[in-house]
């Protein structure tokens, strides 16, 4: 939950590493994704439509409120003086736009939502109760590891959903009798539980960090939930 900045020349090289492995990432997921989601119910090129507007979605944020900050936000401006910039900070009171990530956040309930329809219309009630349940912890841990930070919003470490949503699918789906339990567990607890947890439930502390911007399923979470949903489709 938060915004996204430009990357300055030092940036570059952890930049491209980190697409060069995303990208691996990717390749394996492509690949993987027809099987895993027909196994779930959701037809093959909409899992596709859904995987590529994520990610490209992560750059999209739509603003839905305005909150007024209670701390000064601190901005910079440059001053040319004798063909010297001097850079200038200076503080002013005023507001934080809410919004909502694409990718991060629509696409991974839209998703959830075509998961969950799945499983009432099959009755699978003991893979919903776990599904809850996996949701709920993987909530709260989000919610302890989550970080407000000032200046730029709420962050969580990219590798702890992840990690968390798949050992709750493999310790509570591997003993379901329905194949696909581990998928669905991991996938539902990673992506709605991080939102909730990390982004959600630490709302109130947005008018405190003094961010521009402030977005669910943004860049402080949107690595966490999309890794998620990778880990989730190689648990297949």
């Amino acid at each position: 939950m938060s915004e996204r900045y430009l990357y300055s020349h030092s940036h570059y090289p952890l930049f491209f590493l980190y697409f060069f492995i995303l990208s691996l990432f990717s390749m394996f997921y492509l690949f993987l994704i027809p099987a895993a989601f027909a196994r779930l119910g959701i037809p093959p090129f909409l899992a596709m439509i859904l995987f590529w507007l994520s990610l490209l979605g992560s750059f999209v944020n739509i603003p839905i409120a305005k909150m007024k900050n209670s701390v000064p936000m601190i901005r910079s401006r440059f001053v040319n003086f004798w063909g010297i910039k001097y850079r200038v900070p200076y503080v002013e009171y005023t507001h934080t736009t809410l919004a909502i990530n694409l990718g991060g956040a629509i696409v991974p309930i839209i998703i959830s939502s075509l998961i969950f329809f799945q499983i009432l219309v099959h009755h699978l009630f003991a893979l919903l109760l776990k599904s809850i349940i996996a949701i709920c912890i993987t909530t709260l841990i989000a919610f302890i590891f989550a970080r407000p930070i000032k200046g730029i919003g709420i962050a969580l470490p990219a590798f702890l959903p992840p990690l968390v949503a798949a050992l709750l699918g493999i310790f509570l789906g591997l003993s379901s009798p329905v194949p696909q339990a581990p998928v669905v567990i991991a996938y539902l607890s990673g992506t709605l539980g991080t939102l909730l947890g990390a982004d959600l439930l630490h709302l109130k502390d947005i008018e405190n960090l003094g961010a521009p911007v402030a977005s669910i399923g943004g860049a402080g979470t949107f690595d966490g939930i999309f890794l998620s949903g990778i880990i989730a489709v190689l648990l297949v």
